[in-house]
């Protein structure tokens, strides 16, 4: 096996012997990721420190092996899969909150911190970061700078790349390079910072994040509006935005995602409603009152059913039970193709009726649900890998959604990046120049191709 090779040929020289590991059952488990696609790396390495992945990185840029720097394994694009024999660089050992900095409002951590556990220390002294994905919990802030990670408080807030003030990367050489720092303003030479954000580890290995923090808001109020008519809940989305309005949050479930998450466990959501919308709103008592006064109006003028949630146990089970949409929908198929097209909030109406008819046209269960304030919908085409045929026909859908998104002035991925599942489709969206330009600057940061090879763009 190509991992017996590896080892026998680097055993010896490998600069960090107490941190590599050869074992199957580790490389299985760094195989793959939430895409459910599966590689098989050389072998896993856990650094701990920022040294540490100097040494890794020098070693394996002198021997030109790809390194795959690896969070949680949450991503769905198939991001932290390795290929080429590359050596998996786990960062889940690098998870110490370095500081947080109350006077300034900023938060230093290493890329190995989960976001949820952030979320929680912040809030013990009345901070708060914003980007929230379904994975929180689980997910690390490395993975989520990899992929420029948003969630539903990105219609308010932003996303990933509106908080990170700078980096302390490693280069594939093993040279140290720290952008930006603790300063909200720097505008010395050209925004390092933000072009490492998204990168999806095909430049640099992040050991250190500078995030901008926020007071955590007074109060907040979650609003669930129910809908008979799917197109009556998008064209609320519409009234809402165009309003003056800007909720925290304005999630959209489809019946199929309202009903796969009542069979996974029981929420007491509506099972007969075509729609839904999650709508939250924060800030100071008067002004969450006021705001939710004026949402609930615009809802019930598009035919919509509102209830609140009135105490904090209300509003946990209502977004549990959004979280819980992606696991849950393998109770209707064993395959999910989960796509994050985004479109112009005004245009959603449309992208559902075209998604309707592509469902449809190739007789598949397509499930819809994601974060409506935004445009971005999350697109789950339901299968079975197994049935030659109808993965086939699920896979030629994909290609038609694009085609519509794109029609409507969208894009192919709102945060879950391109990784090696949508490498093929990214010349329906780039142009040859801008596919160049990104080509140029990887050579730059990488002239030896070793970081993350494969992802992001199509073969030559």
């Amino acid at each position: 096996m190509v991992f017996k090779i590896f080892k026998k040929k680097n055993e010896e020289a490998f600069p960090l012997p107490n941190r590599v590991s050869y074992e199957k059952e580790e490389l299985f488990c760094c195989g793959f990721d939430a895409s459910s696609m599966q590689g098989a790396p050389s072998a896993v390495v856990k650094p701990v420190s920022t040294d540490e992945v100097v040494q890794v990185l020098r070693f394996a840029n002198q021997q030109r092996t790809p390194v795959v720097p690896r969070g949680a394994g949450t991503g769905m694009t198939g991001g932290a899969v390795p290929v080429n024999d590359a050596i998996v660089l786990s960062l889940d050992g690098m998870n110490n909150i370095l500081e947080i900095d109350e006077k300034n409002m900023i938060a230093i951590v290493e890329p190995g911190v989960i976001n949820g556990h952030l979320q929680e220390k912040l809030e013990d002294r009345g901070l708060f970061y914003p980007p929230d994905p379904a994975s929180m919990n689980f997910c690390t802030l490395g993975g989520n700078v990899a992929e420029n990670a948003g969630g539903p408080r990105a219609i308010k807030y932003g996303v990933t790349r509106d908080y990170v003030l700078g980096f302390e990367v490693v280069l594939p050489d093993g040279r140290v390079l720290t952008t930006g720092g603790k300063n909200y303003k720097d505008v010395v030479g050209y925004d390092l910072t933000r072009l490492i954000v998204g990168s999806e580890g095909t430049l640099c290995v992040v050991t250190k994040i500078f995030l901008k923090v926020l007071p955590l808001p007074a109060e907040t109020m979650t609003l669930l509006c129910t809908y008979s008519q799917i197109n009556d809940a998008a064209l609320t989305v519409s009234k809402i935005t165009s309003s003056g309005i800007v909720p925290r949050a304005l999630e959209f479930m489809d019946n199929g995602s309202i009903r796969a998450v009542e069979s996974y466990r029981e929420f007491g959501l509506p099972t007969d409603a075509e729609a839904l919308l999650l709508i939250e709103v924060d800030g100071s008592r008067a002004s969450v009152s006021e705001e939710a006064d004026k949402i609930a109006s615009a809802c019930i003028s598009q035919n919509g059913r509102v209830s609140v949630a009135d105490d904090m146990f209300a509003k946990q089970r209502i977004w549990e039970a959004r979280r819980a949409i992606s696991p849950a929908l393998y109770r209707i198929k064993p395959t999910k193709i989960n796509e994050d097209i985004v479109v112009p909030r005004g245009r959603i109406p449309e992208m559902l009726q075209a998604l309707k008819g592509i469902s449809e046209k190739y007789d598949l269960k397509i499930v819809n649900f994601g974060h409506a304030g935004d445009g971005n919908i999350h697109v789950n085409i339901m299968t079975d890998k197994n049935n030659k045929d109808e993965y086939q026909r699920a896979r030629t859908a994909v290609e038609d959604i694009f085609r519509v998104t794109l029609r409507l002035e969208g894009t192919i991925s709102g945060e879950h990046g391109v990784g090696l599942t949508k490498k093929q489709y990214i010349g329906m969206e780039l142009s040859e120049t801008n596919l160049e330009i990104m080509k140029a600057i990887k050579k730059v940061f990488d002239p030896n191709g070793i970081m993350n090879p494969g992802k992001i763009f199509p073969l030559d």
